[in-house]
């Protein structure tokens, strides 16, 4: 008799003990790889979705203004021709609006602008200069278009008149009319984003030799070393009669080195090259920012910051036109020619700007006449000198990122 063979047992099920066949369990190993696996697709999922709303944040903080663009073609032909390929021409402009978060600064009619830096980027971004141009330099605004639609005139005067008459595109002109040189890009920041930034990096350490007590400015801070946040900060740049000699002219060397020790901590916590950090910076730097169309994007803020990235503080300068007190005010600056001139020809055609540390270490523009720092006859020069290397063009008084404030 044949005796029948057994059919196959099912290897997908194994004997539990007692209870029959059963699931077979699947080996510790895989199951934590397929846990890991499917982990790794969540956590990607989710921080694409949370990277996608942070950059949609991130660009919604930038406002632009069309009426800028549409004003600048109005007047294209008055403007100057592009610089070199790739060198880039940014107009940075402090406003000290009073309006929304600004308001507890006071009240104020219309807009000013506080501060104002023609800022220079050399096309193989191995430099970067920032101009400061004085608020009470007189100049010649052209035709502007104010916020009320009405038309201004050509006239002589002070320079941060022309924000107040027509805005950043007034502003633009007037300086592409002093310099020569075409500006490619602006951006309008106001108090609450500068605080914001500051307080985004950890603060920015300065070194006072005196305590300080200037209620209009909000300071109220000890002698010595100490880091400021954004409240103090912000004090600290735009402090005129408790700090220095009470001039536009120490003010604006403040704030140039404090600039450049902001740019000095941002460079040296690899804030840019960690998301973790640069995150607070962008959101603090766009949230209260005004610029064109061409920037008006996070790719193309982030594309401006990341070809910058690369230059040493040392070769990122900062000086003021060279400048002399008005003949006809002494409380009005007027430009030193042909000084000036030499300046602007250079930035204009992407040639190296050196600057100097002004005599006796203190980082300050020179001036001429009753003005100067430290006396000096009317007929002192403050323009540029001789560079210690032939050839390599003048050099002007200034600083660089790479020397900070307390030293």
């Amino acid at each position: 008799m044949t005796e029948t063979p057994e059919p196959p047992r099912f290897t997908g099920w194994a004997e539990r003990p007692g209870r029959g066949p059963g699931p077979r369990r699947t080996p510790p190993d895989g199951r934590w790889r397929r846990r890991l696996v499917f982990g790794a697709v969540g956590v990607l999922l989710v921080g694409a979705g949370a990277g996608a709303a942070l950059y949609a944040k991130l660009n919604g903080n930038i406002h632009t203004d069309s009426d800028v663009e549409a004003e600048l073609r109005k007047w294209e032909s008055e403007r100057p021709p592009a610089g070199p390929p790739n060198a880039q021409n940014l107009l940075l402009i402090g406003s000290d609006s009073r309006t929304g978060g600004n308001s507890a600064y006071g009240r104020s009619s219309g807009q000013r602008s506080d501060t104002t830096m023609l800022l220079h980027l050399a096309a193989d971004r191995r430099s970067a200069t920032a101009v400061s141009i004085p608020r009470d330099l007189v100049v010649e605004v052209p035709h502007c278009k104010g916020a009320d639609g009405r038309e201004t005139g050509p006239q002589t005067t002070q320079f941060n008149s022309a924000f107040a008459y027509g805005g950043a595109a007034c502003t633009i002109r007037t300086v592409e009319k002093l310099t020569r040189i075409r500006i490619d890009h602006y951006m309008i920041i106001d108090f609450v984003g500068f605080k914001r930034m500051v307080d985004a990096v950890g603060g920015v350490e300065v070194c006072l030799p005196r305590p300080v007590r200037d209620a209009e400015a909000h300071l109220d801070l000890p002698a010595g070393r100490q880091t400021l946040q954004g409240e103090a900060a912000l004090g600290y740049v735009r402090a005129r009669k408790s700090l220095g000699d009470g001039s536009d002219t120490e003010r604006m060397e403040r704030q140039q080195r404090f600039l450049g020790a902001l740019v000095k901590k941002v460079q040296s916590n690899g804030v840019l090259l960690n998301p973790t950090r640069l995150y607070p910076v962008l959101d603090a730097a766009t949230s209260s920012l005004t610029t064109d169309g061409g920037l008006a994007s996070l790719r193309g803020l982030y594309e401006l910051v990341r070809s910058t990235r690369g230059i040493p503080t040392g070769r990122v300068q900062f000086l003021t036109v060279p400048r002399r007190e008005y003949r006809f005010d002494p409380n009005r600056d007027e430009l030193v020619e042909p000084d000036a001139d030499q300046l602007f020809g250079r930035l204009g055609r992407d040639l190296p700007v050196t600057v100097r540390p002004a005599p006796g270490g203190a980082e300050r523009p020179v001036r001429s006449g009753g003005g100067a720092p430290g006396g000096g006859s009317p007929d002192d020069k403050p323009g540029p000198e001789p560079s210690p290397s032939a050839g390599s063009g003048p050099t002007f008084p200034g600083t660089t990122a790479e020397r900070g404030i307390c030293e």
